[in-house]
Protein backbone atom coordinates (compact mmCIF):
# COMPACT_ATOMS: atom_id res chain seq x y z
CA UNK A 1 0.00 0.00 0.00
CA UNK A 2 1.15 3.35 -0.47
CA UNK A 3 0.61 4.72 2.95
CA UNK A 4 2.99 1.73 4.22
CA UNK A 5 5.84 2.44 1.83
CA UNK A 6 5.46 5.90 2.78
CA UNK A 7 5.67 5.10 6.70
CA UNK A 8 9.04 3.01 5.72
CA UNK A 9 10.44 6.09 3.69
CA UNK A 10 9.64 8.32 6.71
CA UNK A 11 11.05 6.27 9.14
CA UNK A 12 13.98 5.55 6.98
CA UNK A 13 15.03 8.68 6.05
CA UNK A 14 14.73 10.85 9.31
CA UNK A 15 14.54 10.20 13.26
CA UNK A 16 10.51 10.15 13.77
CA UNK A 17 9.69 7.60 15.62
CA UNK A 18 6.40 5.20 14.35
CA UNK A 19 4.26 6.41 17.48
CA UNK A 20 4.88 9.87 16.32
CA UNK A 21 4.11 9.13 12.57
CA UNK A 22 1.36 7.54 13.68
CA UNK A 23 0.04 10.98 15.48
CA UNK A 24 0.92 13.20 12.18
CA UNK A 25 -0.96 10.42 10.06
CA UNK A 26 -4.30 10.67 12.25
CA UNK A 27 -4.18 14.34 11.77
CA UNK A 28 -6.57 16.18 9.43
CA UNK A 29 -5.58 18.17 6.55
CA UNK A 30 -7.06 21.56 5.07
CA UNK A 31 -9.70 19.72 3.50
CA UNK A 32 -10.72 18.09 7.00
CA UNK A 33 -9.45 14.65 5.75
CA UNK A 34 -7.50 12.33 8.07
CA UNK A 35 -3.36 13.07 6.21
CA UNK A 36 -3.21 9.33 6.30
CA UNK A 37 -5.94 9.20 3.64
CA UNK A 38 -4.22 12.01 1.36
CA UNK A 39 -1.15 10.37 0.78
CA UNK A 40 -2.93 7.09 0.11
CA UNK A 41 -3.44 7.51 -3.59
CA UNK A 42 0.27 8.64 -4.10
CA UNK A 43 3.42 6.61 -4.87
CA UNK A 44 6.58 7.63 -3.42
CA UNK A 45 9.96 6.09 -4.36
CA UNK A 46 12.15 8.17 -2.28
CA UNK A 47 12.32 9.51 1.44
CA UNK A 48 13.05 12.97 -0.30
CA UNK A 49 9.29 13.12 -2.07
CA UNK A 50 7.92 11.46 1.12
CA UNK A 51 9.20 14.04 3.35
CA UNK A 52 8.29 17.00 1.11
CA UNK A 53 5.27 16.00 1.15
CA UNK A 54 4.75 15.77 4.91
CA UNK A 55 6.05 18.97 5.48
CA UNK A 56 3.53 20.48 3.06
CA UNK A 57 0.52 19.07 5.15
CA UNK A 58 1.79 19.76 8.39
CA UNK A 59 3.09 23.56 7.81
CA UNK A 60 6.76 23.10 8.29
CA UNK A 61 9.83 24.25 5.51
CA UNK A 62 11.32 21.66 3.94
CA UNK A 63 15.06 21.99 2.41
CA UNK A 64 16.50 19.27 0.00
CA UNK A 65 20.31 20.95 -1.06
CA UNK A 66 21.84 22.11 1.98
CA UNK A 67 24.48 24.85 1.27
CA UNK A 68 27.10 23.68 3.76
CA UNK A 69 29.82 26.51 2.65
CA UNK A 70 27.17 29.05 3.22
CA UNK A 71 26.80 27.77 7.42
CA UNK A 72 29.08 29.78 9.81
CA UNK A 73 30.89 27.71 11.78
CA UNK A 74 30.82 30.01 14.48
CA UNK A 75 27.08 28.77 15.32
CA UNK A 76 28.36 25.37 15.77
CA UNK A 77 31.21 26.06 18.23
CA UNK A 78 29.71 25.30 21.60
CA UNK A 79 27.91 22.62 20.47
CA UNK A 80 29.04 19.04 20.61
CA UNK A 81 29.14 17.14 17.21
CA UNK A 82 27.70 14.20 19.30
CA UNK A 83 24.58 16.04 20.31
CA UNK A 84 24.26 17.10 17.23
CA UNK A 85 24.39 14.18 15.46
CA UNK A 86 22.17 12.41 18.29
CA UNK A 87 19.68 14.59 18.03
CA UNK A 88 19.84 15.02 14.69
CA UNK A 89 20.23 19.03 14.19
CA UNK A 90 22.23 21.57 12.85
CA UNK A 91 22.10 25.15 13.13
CA UNK A 92 21.83 26.73 10.17
CA UNK A 93 21.28 30.73 9.63
CA UNK A 94 20.61 33.67 12.36
CA UNK A 95 17.45 35.49 11.13
CA UNK A 96 18.27 38.10 14.41
CA UNK A 97 14.41 37.07 15.53
CA UNK A 98 14.83 33.84 15.39
CA UNK A 99 16.84 31.57 14.49
CA UNK A 100 16.58 28.40 11.30
CA UNK A 101 18.02 25.04 12.60
CA UNK A 102 17.93 22.14 10.40
CA UNK A 103 16.08 18.62 11.64
CA UNK A 104 14.56 15.45 10.09
CA UNK A 105 12.04 15.63 13.37
CA UNK A 106 10.22 19.01 13.67
CA UNK A 107 8.52 16.85 16.75
CA UNK A 108 11.53 16.97 18.47
CA UNK A 109 10.75 19.39 21.25
CA UNK A 110 13.34 18.74 23.45
CA UNK A 111 16.41 19.68 20.80
CA UNK A 112 14.39 22.64 19.79
CA UNK A 113 14.25 23.82 23.66
CA UNK A 114 17.81 23.28 24.62
CA UNK A 115 18.55 25.46 21.58
CA UNK A 116 15.93 27.86 22.26
CA UNK A 117 17.69 28.07 25.39
CA UNK A 118 21.29 28.06 23.98
CA UNK A 119 20.65 31.07 21.14
CA UNK A 120 17.74 32.80 23.44
CA UNK A 121 15.93 33.33 19.98
CA UNK A 122 12.96 31.20 18.37
CA UNK A 123 13.70 28.75 16.83
CA UNK A 124 13.04 27.69 13.41
CA UNK A 125 12.78 24.58 11.74
CA UNK A 126 14.17 23.37 8.08
CA UNK A 127 13.00 19.29 7.50
CA UNK A 128 15.39 17.61 5.46
CA UNK A 129 16.71 14.22 5.34
CA UNK A 130 19.26 11.71 7.78
CA UNK A 131 21.24 11.25 5.35
CA UNK A 132 21.75 14.68 4.16
CA UNK A 133 21.85 16.14 7.99
CA UNK A 134 24.55 13.78 9.11
CA UNK A 135 26.55 14.72 5.88
CA UNK A 136 26.11 18.33 6.76
CA UNK A 137 27.09 18.23 10.03
CA UNK A 138 30.55 16.25 9.63
CA UNK A 139 31.36 18.94 6.85
CA UNK A 140 30.37 21.68 9.40
CA UNK A 141 31.93 20.37 12.07
CA UNK A 142 35.06 19.80 9.71
CA UNK A 143 35.58 22.84 9.29
CA UNK A 144 35.15 24.23 12.95
CA UNK A 145 36.30 22.32 15.52
CA UNK A 146 38.16 19.39 13.49
CA UNK A 147 40.17 22.31 11.62
CA UNK A 148 39.77 25.40 12.02
CA UNK A 149 39.26 26.40 16.14
CA UNK A 150 41.52 28.91 16.98
CA UNK A 151 42.76 29.85 13.51
CA UNK A 152 41.52 33.33 13.28
CA UNK A 153 43.17 34.24 15.97
CA UNK A 154 46.48 33.39 15.34
CA UNK A 155 49.56 34.60 12.57
CA UNK A 156 50.75 31.75 10.07
CA UNK A 157 54.57 32.21 11.48
CA UNK A 158 53.80 30.86 14.70
CA UNK A 159 52.97 27.52 13.67
CA UNK A 160 55.26 24.83 14.31
CA UNK A 161 55.79 22.52 11.62
CA UNK A 162 56.80 19.29 12.69
CA UNK A 163 57.50 16.46 10.50
CA UNK A 164 55.60 14.86 7.42
CA UNK A 165 52.80 13.12 8.79
CA UNK A 166 52.60 9.54 7.62
CA UNK A 167 49.64 8.57 9.19
CA UNK A 168 46.90 11.10 9.54
CA UNK A 169 44.59 8.83 12.28
CA UNK A 170 47.39 9.44 14.26
CA UNK A 171 46.68 13.81 14.70
CA UNK A 172 46.37 14.29 18.22
CA UNK A 173 44.45 17.26 20.05
CA UNK A 174 47.81 18.58 20.59
CA UNK A 175 48.91 19.09 16.88
CA UNK A 176 49.01 22.96 15.75
CA UNK A 177 45.84 24.29 14.30
CA UNK A 178 47.46 24.19 10.60
CA UNK A 179 48.51 20.55 11.11
CA UNK A 180 44.93 19.48 11.71
CA UNK A 181 43.36 21.70 8.72
CA UNK A 182 45.95 20.01 6.81
CA UNK A 183 45.28 16.63 7.58
CA UNK A 184 41.53 17.45 7.33
CA UNK A 185 41.59 18.38 3.99
CA UNK A 186 43.80 15.23 2.85
CA UNK A 187 41.49 13.17 4.81
CA UNK A 188 38.14 14.76 3.08
CA UNK A 189 39.88 13.93 -0.48
CA UNK A 190 40.50 10.65 0.26
CA UNK A 191 36.88 10.32 1.72
CA UNK A 192 35.13 11.93 -1.41
CA UNK A 193 37.54 9.70 -3.99
CA UNK A 194 39.33 13.18 -5.36
CA UNK A 195 41.77 12.72 -7.69
CA UNK A 196 43.56 16.37 -6.86
CA UNK A 197 43.65 19.10 -4.50
CA UNK A 198 44.27 22.83 -5.80
CA UNK A 199 45.49 25.42 -3.15
CA UNK A 200 45.01 28.54 -5.24
CA UNK A 201 46.07 31.86 -3.13
CA UNK A 202 44.34 35.41 -4.83
CA UNK A 203 44.61 38.81 -3.61
CA UNK A 204 42.73 39.05 -0.96
CA UNK A 205 41.22 35.54 -0.20
CA UNK A 206 42.95 31.68 -1.21
CA UNK A 207 40.87 28.85 -2.41
CA UNK A 208 40.59 24.81 -1.83
CA UNK A 209 39.13 22.34 -4.65
CA UNK A 210 38.79 18.86 -4.94
CA UNK A 211 38.88 17.79 -8.69
CA UNK A 212 36.29 14.42 -8.59
CA UNK A 213 35.33 12.47 -11.57
CA UNK A 214 37.39 15.27 -13.70
CA UNK A 215 35.39 17.83 -12.16
CA UNK A 216 36.67 20.60 -10.14
CA UNK A 217 34.51 21.35 -7.13
CA UNK A 218 35.16 24.60 -4.76
CA UNK A 219 35.59 23.33 -0.86
CA UNK A 220 37.35 26.19 1.33
CA UNK A 221 38.44 29.46 1.62
CA UNK A 222 40.70 29.54 4.32
CA UNK A 223 41.95 32.84 5.71
CA UNK A 224 44.45 34.67 3.56
CA UNK A 225 46.66 35.17 6.82
CA UNK A 226 46.88 31.32 6.87
CA UNK A 227 48.68 31.49 3.27
CA UNK A 228 51.90 30.93 4.57
CA UNK A 229 51.47 28.46 6.72
CA UNK A 230 49.55 26.51 4.69
CA UNK A 231 51.91 26.21 2.28
CA UNK A 232 55.06 25.60 4.47
CA UNK A 233 53.56 22.89 6.51
CA UNK A 234 52.43 21.05 3.06
CA UNK A 235 56.06 22.24 1.60
CA UNK A 236 57.37 20.22 4.98
CA UNK A 237 55.11 17.08 4.63
CA UNK A 238 56.95 16.89 0.83
CA UNK A 239 60.34 17.04 1.66
CA UNK A 240 60.66 20.47 -0.38
CA UNK A 241 62.52 23.55 0.62
CA UNK A 242 60.27 26.12 2.36
CA UNK A 243 62.48 28.62 2.07
CA UNK A 244 62.45 28.68 -1.91
CA UNK A 245 59.45 30.37 -3.18
CA UNK A 246 60.59 31.81 -5.99
CA UNK A 247 60.94 28.55 -7.98
CA UNK A 248 58.60 25.38 -8.76
CA UNK A 249 59.34 22.46 -6.64
CA UNK A 250 58.03 18.85 -6.81
CA UNK A 251 57.54 16.53 -4.59
CA UNK A 252 55.91 13.32 -2.54
CA UNK A 253 54.00 12.93 0.76
CA UNK A 254 53.58 8.98 1.56
CA UNK A 255 50.06 8.78 3.79
CA UNK A 256 48.29 5.96 5.72
CA UNK A 257 44.74 5.96 5.71
CA UNK A 258 42.68 3.64 7.54
CA UNK A 259 44.76 1.34 6.13
CA UNK A 260 45.41 2.67 2.68
CA UNK A 261 48.76 3.46 1.42
CA UNK A 262 47.79 7.03 -0.45
CA UNK A 263 50.92 8.56 -2.54
CA UNK A 264 50.58 12.50 -3.21
CA UNK A 265 52.74 13.76 -5.61
CA UNK A 266 52.80 17.87 -4.87
CA UNK A 267 53.84 20.39 -7.11
CA UNK A 268 54.17 24.26 -6.03
CA UNK A 269 54.51 27.05 -8.81
CA UNK A 270 55.14 30.82 -8.13
CA UNK A 271 52.13 33.04 -8.93
CA UNK A 272 51.64 36.65 -8.61
CA UNK A 273 50.16 36.54 -4.84
CA UNK A 274 52.45 33.83 -3.26
CA UNK A 275 52.68 29.90 -4.25
CA UNK A 276 49.93 27.90 -6.18
CA UNK A 277 50.03 23.81 -4.47
CA UNK A 278 48.07 20.91 -6.95
CA UNK A 279 48.53 17.72 -4.87
CA UNK A 280 47.84 14.54 -6.84
CA UNK A 281 46.27 11.57 -4.83
CA UNK A 282 47.45 7.94 -5.74
CA UNK A 283 45.80 5.17 -3.76
CA UNK A 284 48.64 2.59 -3.96
CA UNK A 285 46.33 -0.11 -2.39
CA UNK A 286 44.01 0.34 -5.96
CA UNK A 287 43.72 -3.75 -7.02
CA UNK A 288 44.36 -2.92 -10.96
CA UNK A 289 42.18 -3.13 -13.25
CA UNK A 290 41.89 -5.63 -16.60
CA UNK A 291 41.50 -4.62 -19.81
CA UNK A 292 37.87 -5.75 -19.79
CA UNK A 293 36.77 -3.20 -17.41
CA UNK A 294 38.22 -0.07 -18.25
CA UNK A 295 34.72 0.04 -21.13
CA UNK A 296 36.76 -0.08 -24.11
CA UNK A 297 34.39 -1.72 -26.91
CA UNK A 298 34.49 -5.13 -28.07
CA UNK A 299 35.67 -4.77 -31.20
CA UNK A 300 38.65 -2.53 -29.83
CA UNK A 301 39.42 -5.05 -27.18
CA UNK A 302 39.57 -7.78 -29.67
CA UNK A 303 42.30 -5.68 -31.90
CA UNK A 304 44.11 -4.35 -28.62
CA UNK A 305 44.70 -8.42 -27.31
CA UNK A 306 46.02 -9.35 -30.92
CA UNK A 307 48.36 -6.30 -30.75
CA UNK A 308 49.67 -7.47 -26.79
CA UNK A 309 50.00 -10.98 -28.67
CA UNK A 310 52.72 -9.74 -31.05
CA UNK A 311 56.78 -10.32 -30.15
CA UNK A 312 57.86 -6.83 -31.15
CA UNK A 313 56.91 -3.20 -32.47
CA UNK A 314 55.28 -0.30 -30.71
CA UNK A 315 51.82 0.22 -29.00
CA UNK A 316 50.92 3.50 -27.84
CA UNK A 317 48.00 4.69 -25.61
CA UNK A 318 47.68 8.99 -26.17
CA UNK A 319 45.41 11.39 -24.59
CA UNK A 320 45.56 14.55 -22.29
CA UNK A 321 46.77 14.38 -18.67
CA UNK A 322 44.13 12.54 -16.63
CA UNK A 323 42.66 10.79 -18.89
CA UNK A 324 43.62 7.17 -17.72
CA UNK A 325 46.77 6.32 -20.05
CA UNK A 326 48.61 4.83 -17.03
CA UNK A 327 45.84 2.28 -15.99
CA UNK A 328 45.16 1.24 -19.51
CA UNK A 329 49.03 0.47 -19.60
CA UNK A 330 48.85 -1.14 -16.24
CA UNK A 331 45.85 -3.21 -17.59
CA UNK A 332 47.92 -4.38 -21.01
CA UNK A 333 50.69 -5.21 -19.11
CA UNK A 334 49.02 -7.47 -16.22
CA UNK A 335 47.07 -8.92 -19.44
CA UNK A 336 50.35 -10.29 -19.99
CA UNK A 337 53.32 -10.69 -17.35
CA UNK A 338 52.87 -14.78 -17.83
CA UNK A 339 56.42 -16.69 -16.19
CA UNK A 340 57.55 -16.91 -19.50
CA UNK A 341 57.62 -12.97 -20.05
CA UNK A 342 60.27 -10.73 -18.56
CA UNK A 343 58.86 -7.23 -18.48
CA UNK A 344 60.81 -4.19 -17.21
CA UNK A 345 59.57 -0.66 -16.62
CA UNK A 346 60.37 2.93 -16.67
CA UNK A 347 58.11 5.13 -15.09
CA UNK A 348 57.49 8.96 -13.34
CA UNK A 349 56.55 7.68 -11.15
CA UNK A 350 55.84 4.03 -10.44
CA UNK A 351 52.41 4.45 -9.91
CA UNK A 352 51.32 1.22 -9.34
CA UNK A 353 53.60 -2.24 -8.09
CA UNK A 354 53.11 -5.08 -10.50
CA UNK A 355 54.38 -8.42 -9.01
CA UNK A 356 56.58 -10.31 -11.34
CA UNK A 357 57.48 -6.94 -13.49
CA UNK A 358 60.69 -4.84 -13.04
CA UNK A 359 59.62 -1.22 -12.20
CA UNK A 360 62.44 1.43 -12.53
CA UNK A 361 61.85 4.86 -10.88
CA UNK A 362 63.34 8.04 -13.16
CA UNK A 363 65.47 10.13 -10.84
CA UNK A 364 66.56 13.08 -13.69
CA UNK A 365 68.68 14.55 -9.87
CA UNK A 366 71.02 11.86 -10.74
CA UNK A 367 70.74 11.63 -14.30
CA UNK A 368 68.17 8.18 -14.27
CA UNK A 369 66.25 9.88 -17.48
CA UNK A 370 64.11 7.36 -19.60
CA UNK A 371 66.66 7.57 -22.08
CA UNK A 372 69.17 6.23 -19.57
CA UNK A 373 66.96 3.98 -17.79
CA UNK A 374 66.05 2.49 -21.55
CA UNK A 375 69.65 1.98 -22.41
CA UNK A 376 69.97 0.18 -19.45
CA UNK A 377 66.59 -1.93 -19.68
CA UNK A 378 67.77 -3.03 -22.96
CA UNK A 379 71.26 -4.88 -21.50
CA UNK A 380 68.57 -6.66 -19.03
CA UNK A 381 66.98 -9.27 -22.05
CA UNK A 382 63.68 -8.01 -21.46
CA UNK A 383 60.45 -9.49 -24.10
CA UNK A 384 58.40 -6.41 -23.09
CA UNK A 385 59.14 -2.82 -22.20
CA UNK A 386 56.75 -0.31 -20.91
CA UNK A 387 58.06 3.25 -20.81
CA UNK A 388 55.84 6.21 -18.76
CA UNK A 389 56.31 8.73 -21.66
CA UNK A 390 57.85 9.69 -25.03
CA UNK A 391 58.81 13.30 -24.18
CA UNK A 392 61.77 13.62 -26.62
CA UNK A 393 63.54 12.32 -29.58
CA UNK A 394 66.31 10.72 -27.54
CA UNK A 395 63.14 8.41 -25.83
CA UNK A 396 61.72 7.66 -29.09
CA UNK A 397 64.62 7.17 -30.94
CA UNK A 398 65.76 4.35 -28.18
CA UNK A 399 61.68 3.11 -27.83
CA UNK A 400 62.10 2.64 -31.86
CA UNK A 401 64.98 0.81 -32.10
CA UNK A 402 64.18 -1.25 -29.29
CA UNK A 403 60.78 -2.37 -31.13
CA UNK A 404 62.83 -2.82 -34.03
CA UNK A 405 65.35 -5.98 -32.28
CA UNK A 406 62.72 -7.82 -30.82
CA UNK A 407 60.93 -6.15 -28.45
CA UNK A 408 57.55 -5.20 -27.48
CA UNK A 409 57.02 -1.54 -25.88
CA UNK A 410 54.17 -0.02 -24.48
CA UNK A 411 54.22 3.56 -23.86
CA UNK A 412 52.13 6.90 -23.85
CA UNK A 413 52.53 10.13 -25.68
CA UNK A 414 50.94 13.53 -25.84
CA UNK A 415 48.63 14.29 -28.82
CA UNK A 416 44.90 15.13 -29.65
CA UNK A 417 43.83 11.76 -31.36
CA UNK A 418 45.80 8.18 -32.74
CA UNK A 419 46.27 10.15 -35.99
CA UNK A 420 48.49 12.99 -34.38
CA UNK A 421 50.81 10.47 -33.09
CA UNK A 422 52.38 10.29 -36.77
CA UNK A 423 53.13 13.62 -37.16
CA UNK A 424 53.75 14.12 -33.37
CA UNK A 425 56.99 12.05 -33.61
CA UNK A 426 58.13 13.38 -36.89
CA UNK A 427 58.29 16.71 -35.53
CA UNK A 428 60.63 15.21 -32.76
CA UNK A 429 62.99 14.23 -35.70
CA UNK A 430 62.07 10.31 -35.86
CA UNK A 431 62.91 9.38 -39.64
CA UNK A 432 59.09 8.36 -40.79
CA UNK A 433 60.18 4.64 -42.37
CA UNK A 434 61.00 4.22 -39.01
CA UNK A 435 57.93 5.19 -37.49
CA UNK A 436 55.98 3.27 -40.10
CA UNK A 437 57.78 0.23 -40.12
CA UNK A 438 57.75 0.01 -35.88
CA UNK A 439 54.42 1.18 -34.92
CA UNK A 440 51.84 -1.49 -34.11
CA UNK A 441 48.79 0.54 -33.29
CA UNK A 442 47.79 3.26 -31.32
CA UNK A 443 44.94 4.01 -28.63
CA UNK A 444 43.54 7.71 -27.88
CA UNK A 445 40.85 7.89 -25.03
CA UNK A 446 38.91 10.15 -22.45
CA UNK A 447 37.32 9.86 -19.72
CA UNK A 448 33.74 10.56 -19.38
CA UNK A 449 31.72 10.16 -16.17
CA UNK A 450 29.49 7.81 -15.36
CA UNK A 451 25.67 8.12 -14.64
CA UNK A 452 24.77 7.14 -11.39
CA UNK A 453 22.81 4.02 -11.57
CA UNK A 454 20.18 4.93 -8.34
CA UNK A 455 18.94 8.25 -9.33
CA UNK A 456 19.58 8.28 -13.56
CA UNK A 457 15.98 8.67 -15.57
CA UNK A 458 15.40 7.94 -18.83
CA UNK A 459 13.92 10.90 -20.73
CA UNK A 460 13.11 12.05 -24.75
CA UNK A 461 16.17 13.93 -25.79
CA UNK A 462 15.08 17.27 -27.84
CA UNK A 463 15.71 17.30 -31.82
CA UNK A 464 18.60 19.96 -30.87
CA UNK A 465 20.51 17.30 -28.45
CA UNK A 466 19.94 14.95 -31.36
CA UNK A 467 21.31 16.57 -34.03
CA UNK A 468 24.37 17.64 -32.42
CA UNK A 469 25.11 14.55 -31.84
CA UNK A 470 24.70 13.64 -35.59
CA UNK A 471 21.72 11.29 -34.80
CA UNK A 472 17.83 11.00 -35.99
CA UNK A 473 15.04 9.87 -33.63
CA UNK A 474 15.08 6.24 -35.37
CA UNK A 475 18.76 5.81 -34.64
CA UNK A 476 17.76 5.95 -31.09
CA UNK A 477 14.79 3.62 -31.57
CA UNK A 478 14.26 1.21 -28.53
CA UNK A 479 17.30 2.55 -26.45
CA UNK A 480 16.96 4.97 -23.42
CA UNK A 481 18.85 8.76 -23.27
CA UNK A 482 19.33 8.98 -19.78
CA UNK A 483 20.01 12.49 -17.94
CA UNK A 484 21.31 12.84 -14.36
CA UNK A 485 19.75 13.80 -11.42
CA UNK A 486 21.41 13.45 -8.52
CA UNK A 487 20.63 11.63 -4.73
CA UNK A 488 22.37 10.86 -1.49
CA UNK A 489 24.21 7.93 -2.75
CA UNK A 490 26.23 9.92 -5.23
CA UNK A 491 25.92 13.39 -3.10
CA UNK A 492 23.59 15.20 -5.43
CA UNK A 493 25.81 15.46 -8.53
CA UNK A 494 24.46 12.73 -10.50
CA UNK A 495 27.74 11.15 -11.22
CA UNK A 496 29.51 7.78 -9.89
CA UNK A 497 32.83 7.06 -11.52
CA UNK A 498 34.41 7.46 -15.21
CA UNK A 499 34.57 5.24 -17.98
CA UNK A 500 36.79 5.33 -21.42
CA UNK A 501 35.95 6.70 -24.35
CA UNK A 502 38.37 5.81 -27.11
CA UNK A 503 39.83 5.20 -30.73
CA UNK A 504 41.95 3.01 -32.11
CA UNK A 505 44.02 3.18 -34.98
CA UNK A 506 45.43 0.48 -36.79
CA UNK A 507 48.76 0.76 -38.27
CA UNK A 508 48.00 -0.98 -42.23
CA UNK A 509 49.68 -0.72 -44.92
CA UNK A 510 47.66 2.38 -46.45
CA UNK A 511 48.34 3.91 -43.31
CA UNK A 512 52.34 3.34 -43.25
CA UNK A 513 52.16 4.81 -46.88
CA UNK A 514 50.93 8.18 -45.05
CA UNK A 515 53.55 8.19 -42.95
CA UNK A 516 56.23 7.47 -45.32
CA UNK A 517 54.86 10.47 -47.00
CA UNK A 518 54.89 12.48 -44.20
CA UNK A 519 51.14 12.92 -44.78
CA UNK A 520 49.08 15.23 -41.79
CA UNK A 521 47.39 14.52 -38.95
CA UNK A 522 44.00 14.99 -41.21
CA UNK A 523 44.92 12.39 -44.03
CA UNK A 524 45.76 9.50 -41.91
CA UNK A 525 42.86 9.60 -40.29
CA UNK A 526 40.52 9.66 -43.13
CA UNK A 527 42.29 6.51 -44.45
CA UNK A 528 41.80 4.70 -40.59
CA UNK A 529 38.09 6.34 -40.73
CA UNK A 530 37.73 5.05 -43.99
CA UNK A 531 39.51 1.58 -42.95
CA UNK A 532 36.72 0.78 -40.20
CA UNK A 533 38.07 3.12 -36.96
CA UNK A 534 35.33 4.52 -34.54
CA UNK A 535 36.11 7.69 -33.87
CA UNK A 536 35.45 9.20 -29.83
CA UNK A 537 32.44 10.63 -30.84
CA UNK A 538 31.09 7.01 -32.23
CA UNK A 539 31.94 5.55 -29.22
CA UNK A 540 30.82 8.55 -27.02
CA UNK A 541 27.14 7.61 -28.87
CA UNK A 542 27.34 4.06 -27.67
CA UNK A 543 27.70 5.03 -23.94
CA UNK A 544 24.74 7.64 -24.35
CA UNK A 545 22.47 4.43 -25.86
CA UNK A 546 23.43 2.05 -23.46
CA UNK A 547 22.43 4.28 -20.88
CA UNK A 548 25.88 5.22 -18.72
CA UNK A 549 26.60 8.38 -19.47
CA UNK A 550 24.89 11.27 -21.18
CA UNK A 551 24.68 13.69 -24.43
CA UNK A 552 26.56 16.54 -22.40
CA UNK A 553 29.26 14.56 -21.25
CA UNK A 554 30.10 13.22 -24.51
CA UNK A 555 29.49 16.83 -26.33
CA UNK A 556 31.99 18.22 -23.72
CA UNK A 557 34.35 15.56 -24.19
CA UNK A 558 34.20 14.82 -28.14
CA UNK A 559 33.90 17.43 -30.94
CA UNK A 560 33.26 16.63 -34.96
CA UNK A 561 35.51 14.87 -36.92
CA UNK A 562 35.88 17.23 -40.20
Amino acid sequence: MAASNFETLIIKGTSFTAEQLGIVLKSFDSNGKPLSHSLADKNFTTPEEALSELCHHIGVDFIKDIPVNDIPVDLVRDIPINYAKNHEVLPYKDENTHMLVLVTNPLNHEAMDDLRVKFGKRIHPLVTTSSRLQDAINRVYEKSTAALEGLDDIEGEEFDLDDPVIDLLEAGDDDAPVIKLVNTLLFRAVKEKASDIHIEPYEKDMVVRFRIDGILFDIFKPSKKLQNSITSRIKVMGNLNIAEKRLPQDGRIPLKLAGKDIDVRLSTVPTAFGERLVMRLQDRSNVILELEQLGFSASSLKKIHEILKKTYGIFLVTGPTGSGKSTTLYAALSKINTVDKNIITVEDPVEQRIHGIGQIQVNSKIGLTFANGLRSILRQDPNVIMVGEIRDLETAEISINASLTGHLVLSTIHTNDSAGVFPRLIDMGCEPFLIATSLLGVVAQRLVRLLCPHCKEPYEPTDVELASLGLTRDEIGGHNVHRAVGCDECNQKGYGGRTIIQELLEVTDDIRSLVMQKQDAGSIKKIALRNGMKTFRDHGIEKVLQGLTTIEEVLTNTQVDM
